[in-house]
Formats: C-alpha cells, sequence, structure tokens
C-alpha cells in the first residue's frame, strides 16, 4: 500500500486534525534525503501559499520529479494561477450552474457568492455533482469558487487554498473529507488536450473604442484552443512576460509612441509570431506613409495632398472644398475634419501641425457606406459595409454621444471583384498578416481610403457571416506560422528539441521542463 504523507508549511497549521497520517513540514520535505528516497509516496500539498516559484509550488514540482503521486500538481497550480486556462474547461458547466442556481437562488437579491471544495465535497447538496466535476479537472484539496449573476449564473473564479484559509468550523468537515479522500483508491485527474503553444492577446478593458468586444475576445480564446493554443488576455503591465509566449495577437489599438508597438517590438524580437507585427504598424498608423505608398503603386486613392505648415495657399490650388483633414496617426475616425472655407482650413491645421510637421489633405468622398475587406495572409477574410452615421459624413459621430452607423456584412465572393482585388493589392503592400482595408466606390472607380493593421472584429459584424470559423481562420494561421517559425529555428539550432524554443527574455517555467 503507499504511504500516504501530508505537506504543511507549519506543524502548528495542521492542529491534529486527523490522526495516523504523516504530517511533515515543507521545507522538511524540499531538504530531507529521506524523502528524496523515498518511492510509492502519496502527496496532499495544503501549503497555503503556491504561487509560482513558492514553497508550496516547488513541493509539487518536486514531487512530480521524485516520482511521488502529488495534488495539486504543478499543472494545476499553472492552470489555477491563469484563469484563461481554466475558464474554457468550466465554460460547459455554467449551462448546469445557471439551471442549479437561478432556480435556488430565484427571488433573492444575492448577486454572488463563494463555496470552499474539500476534495471536491460541499455541504451544498445541489452543487455536489458539480463540485466533483470541478475536482475532477483541477485536482486541488482546496478551493474556493466563485458565482455571480451577470445576465445569468457562472463560475468567475477559482483559487486554490491552504489550511490557514479554514475557519475552525470548517476543520472538522476538512478532516472528514481528507479522510474519505486518503481512503480510497488514487486516481489520476481526466486528462485535458493540452495545447501546443501559448498565445498572449493584448486588450485594454478601459479601451472606449477597442477592435474587439468582450464577446469577440471569448471567441478568439475558443478558437485559440481549437487551433492547439493556451490563450491568456494580458495587460501593459505584463510585457515582462513576453518571453512565456509563442505568439502575440494583439486586440488593442496600436499606435507608434504607445506601449502596443513596444509589445510587438519586443515579442517579434523575442522570435514570437507577431499580428501586429512592428512594421505593420508602423506602415499603417500613419496615413502619410499609406497615401505616398499607394501611390507609388499606382493603387487609386482620392486625391492626396501632403503639406508643410506654410502650405496652405498651395493646397487650396490642389483641392477644392469642402475638403479633409487628416492627423497622420488617427483611428476610427479621430483626427478626421471636413473642412469647407479658409479659417475652419486655418483652424483644424494650426491644431494638427502642433504635433506633426506634415498634414495629409484628400479630396472630399462622400458615399453611403465605406466597403471593409479584411485581409489575412495575402487572402481575404471577409467583407462589410459600413453605413455613414445618421445625418453625418462619417462612419463614427465623435461629435455628440459616440455613434456609428449600421453595417452589413456579405460572403466574400458576394462582395465586388474589383473591391476585393483593390483591398488585396493594397494590403500585400504592407505585409502578410491581419488587415482591415477600407475603400470607397465612386464614379471614377474604387478607391482605397486606408489600410489597418489592428482592424476591427466584433461579434456579430465582422464574424457576421463565417462565426466561429473567422477566428479558426485566424488562429490557424497563426499556428501555422508558429510551427514554421519552431521548425525552422529547430534546424538553426543544434541540439534544440520539443516544441517550445529556448526563451531568451525570462527563465522558462520549470514546470514546462
Amino acid at each position: 500500500m503507499p504511504e500516504h504523507i501530508l505537506l504543511v508549511e507549519r506543524a502548528s497549521h495542521w492542529k491534529n486534525l486527523v490522526e495516523g497520517c504523516p504530517v511533515i513540514t515543507a521545507a522538511e520535505y524540499l531538504t530531507s534525503p529521506v524523502w528524496q528516497q523515498k518511492r510509492d509516496l502519496r502527496i496532499v500539498n495544503l501549503c497555503r501559499s503556491q504561487r509560482y516559484l513558492g514553497e508550496g509550488y516547488y513541493c509539487s514540482l518536486l514531487a512530480e520529479a521524485r516520482g511521488h503521486k502529488v495534488i495539486p500538481s504543478v499543472r494545476t497550480l499553472r492552470d489555477l494561477s491563469r484563469k484563461s486556462l481554466y475558464s474554457l474547461e468550466t465554460e460547459d458547466l455554467d449551462k448546469r450552474v445557471q439551471r442549479i442556481l437561478g432556480k435556488r437562488h430565484r427571488g433573492l437579491e444575492t448577486t454572488s457568492f463563494s463555496i470552499t471544495l474539500m476534495f471536491g465535497n460541499t455541504p451544498l447538496k445541489d452543487l455536489q455533482g458539480l463540485s466533483r466535476e470541478l475536482f475532477e479537472f483541477l485536482r486541488a484539496p482546496l478551493m474556493r469558487v466563485s458565482f455571480e449573476n451577470r445576465g445569468g449564473w457562472r463560475i468567475t473564479s477559482i483559487k486554490a487554498l491552504g489550511l490557514r484559509d479554514l475557519s475552525e468550523d470548517q476543520e472538522l468537515e476538512f478532516a472528514e473529507a481528507l479522510g474519505a479522500y486518503l481512503s480510497r483508491r488514487w486516481r489520476a485527474p481526466k486528462q485535458r488536450r493540452q495545447a501546443k503553444y501559448d498565445l498572449a492577446i493584448p486588450h485594454n478593458p478601459e479601451e472606449k473604442m477597442p477592435p474587439s468586444d468582450p464577446k469577440a475576445l471569448q471567441r478568439f480564446i475558443r478558437a485559440a484552443k481549437r487551433a492547439g493554443f493556451d490563450a491568456e488576455l494580458i495587460l501593459p503591465r505584463d510585457f515582462g512576460r513576453l518571453g512565456e509566449f509563442d505568439a502575440l495577437l494583439i486586440r488593442e489599438t496600436t499606435a507608434i509612441d504607445h506601449h502596443t508597438y513596444r509589445f510587438s517590438r519586443k515579442a517579434a524580437s523575442e522570435g514570437l509570431v507577431v499580428i501586429d507585427d512592428p512594421d505593420s504598424i508602423l506602415r499603417c498608423t500613419n496615413k502619410i506613409y499609406l497615401a505616398e505608398l499607394l501611390n507609388a503603386h499606382k493603387v487609386a486613392t482620392p486625391k492626396t495632398v501632403v503639406i508643410r505648415e506654410n502650405g496652405l495657399d498651395e493646397l487650396e490650388q490642389k483641392l477644392d472644398y469642402p475638403m479633409v483633414l487628416k492627423v497622420p496617426d488617427g483611428s476610427f475616425s479621430l483626427g478626421v475634419y471636413k473642412v469647407e472655407s479658409r479659417p475652419a482650413l486655418e483652424q483644424v491645421a494650426r491644431r494638427i501641425f502642433k504635433a506633426s510637421e506634415l498634414m495629409l489633405a484628400q479630396a472630399f468622398t462622400y458615399t453611403d457606406f465605406d466597403w471593409r475587406v479584411g485581409i489575412l495572409g495575402g487572402k481575404p477574410l471577409f467583407v462589410c459595409q459600413y453605413f455613414m452615421s445618421k445625418g453625418h459624413w462619417q462612419i463614427y459621430d465623435h461629435d455628440g454621444p459616440e455613434e456609428a452607423g449600421d453595417f452589413r456584412t456579405l460572403p466574400v465572393d458576394q462582395a465586388p471583384k474589383r473591391v476585393v482585388d483593390t483591398a488585396l493589392r493594397a494590403a500585400n503592400l504592407i505585409g502578410r498578416g491581419l488587415y482591415g482595408v477600407d475603400l470607397k466606390e465612386t464614379d471614377q472607380g474604387v478607391v482605397v481610403i486606408e489600410v489597418n493593421d489592428n482592424p476591427s472584429i466584433d461579434a456579430g459584424v465582422e464574424d457576421k457571416v463565417l462565426g466561429e470559423g473567422l477566428y479558426d481562420q485566424i488562429m490557424a494561421h497563426l499556428f501555422a506560422q508558429v510551427e514554421a517559425a519552431k521548425n525552422k529555428g529547430a534546424r538553426a539550432m543544434p541540439g534544440y528539441f520539443g516544441d517550445k524554443a529556448p526563451k531568451r527574455s525570462l527563465p522558462p517555467d520549470p514546470a514546462e521542463a
């Protein structure tokens, strides 16, 4: 019979909850040769501190290295530390959560609560089946599971606990659950598909007009899992963690003098596959560069003039009123001004020249809608018509409450071929990443307004035709790029083996060793 060992941080934490089972401290387990040589051990790690590289973490790590059977495993600790790794597993359980809690809490004002699971057990009988299933996925002795009602009940967080997190009333309950667990035959946790690569998705929850709404971000995460990625939404503070990932998909509005560009540059220098890559950000965010590039390759645009601060007279000779003035690095129709007279021209020009040596002006070209063609890897991905905001000449009306016009999404093969072909010509001048090309159909033909390196992909809009398939195509493209990069690196680096290339900015997570 295997021997059972309980690990605690301090001997005083144990309080003799269960008799007849050896209890040792984490420090003793980590350093004593006795435990290094023991075999056929079942270890329950009850340390409160299970953070990465903490004492409890190392206990589980070394237990696995010594061939001991341990809960929680290093993988469980890692999964619990990153919500994105377990949220997809619990997503399927949320329907059951809603059925149970929707009925149980009907008529109550409670909108959130938590329960403590002890080896998959809970005193709430109607949640017992759910608790056991959670324990199958996340084999941790003690967990706190939080639920919230956000238009429907669902699991919002799962956190590992230690002995010191228990109240006196819970200690007897824990002793009973531990005794029952130790009496059972050891069973390995259900095997979940292990992702081959890690994907970071920078986003900004505070951004007023993000390129993807929360629902679309969740669709990206689900598609990433299907493709073979562990995907995690990251924030600007996670800059130092880029070395943990294999690919970067930026879902925050990009700019040059901004952390999004620094993320892209850093990730590319670390060998990650990046969308948006730094070159695409540089080329797309400056409208003056784009105008020159498109003109040089004879891609039709509205008549465009680039002037310096003293060039207003020249501008009036080349363009008629009304004309459109553009801040070189604006986005989402911000920094785009329609002027109809010399005083208005001078006023807007003064504002633009405070930040830029050059200003771009274009002939005003009104249409009821703009075309947007999404391009991925040199192929069309989606086609939308964005209609002008009511009573306004742009898609977005920023003068009052933020208001956007209507939209219509078409299958690519039903869009005008000349529109799609022109979009492809423009995007291919930038690179082979993910782009959104804005175009207008005029009496003189199709003209390109701009190429966006970070196109909007919102749930129910750009994905209206392809649905989840749109996200699957993006992830398949990313995955293929990562595979190619890894294979190239494997051939170039003697001694390289495995799925992941060595990380160069941070020491590797021992859990990946």
